[in-house]
Order: structure tokens, then sequence, then C-alpha cells
């Protein structure tokens, strides 16, 4: 086996350890993102004008409309970071496939 084969190998290993990495934290954006989804639900159905927040460690009453414009706003957030998530693992997986072809191609 060459050099140059053992050093793809090496980086294919790298990538994949690189996606596995990014599907994580695309997985837990997802899981926070489904958290404020039923905070928003319970928080709307509730009929409280107001509500408890934690913020740092400390419990604050704060508006229900207050709450759920930050939970909102946290919500695009998460959502523009699943966004670069998935381009990253998009391109990842390219590069992978590209390194399996020419690893195929140099074990033949």
């Amino acid at each position: 086996m060459s050099d140059e084969t053992k050093q793809m190998i090496l980086e294919f290993q790298a990538y994949q350890q690189q996606l596995q990495s990014v599907a994580m934290q695309r997985e837990s954006m997802k899981l926070q993102d489904l958290e404020i989804d039923k905070a928003v639900e319970e928080l709307e159905k509730s009929g409280q004008k107001t509500a408890f927040k934690i913020t740092g460690s400390v419990m604050v009453s704060k508006p229900v409309e207050d709450i759920v414009t930050d939970l909102k706003e946290t919500k695009e957030a998460i959502s523009i970071r699943m966004r670069s998530y998935e381009k990253t693992e998009a391109k990842i997986t390219e590069r992978l496939k590209e390194i399996q072809e020419k690893l195929k191609e140099e074990m033949k």
C-alpha cells in the first residue's frame, strides 16, 4: 500500500469523524428546536399573562409575550445553525464519496 493510499485512508477517517460530530451537533439543535416549539405551545395555551424564565441562576417573572418572542428569536438562530450544519454535512459527505472512489481505484 502506497503512502498516498495510507494518507487517503487517514483523511477518509478524519472526515468520517467530522461528519459524525456535525451530525450530533445538528441533532442537538433539532432537539432544542422541538423543546422551543413545545414551550411556545404550552405558553400560548396556558392563558397566563406572566411566566417564569430562568436567566443564569435566577428565575424571573416576565410577560408571556416577551418569553415567546425570546423563544422565537432563539428558534430562528437555531434554524440558521441547523442549515449551516446541513450544508457542512453535505460537503463532507461529497468529499467522503470522492475519497472513497479514489481509494477504490487505488485498490484495483
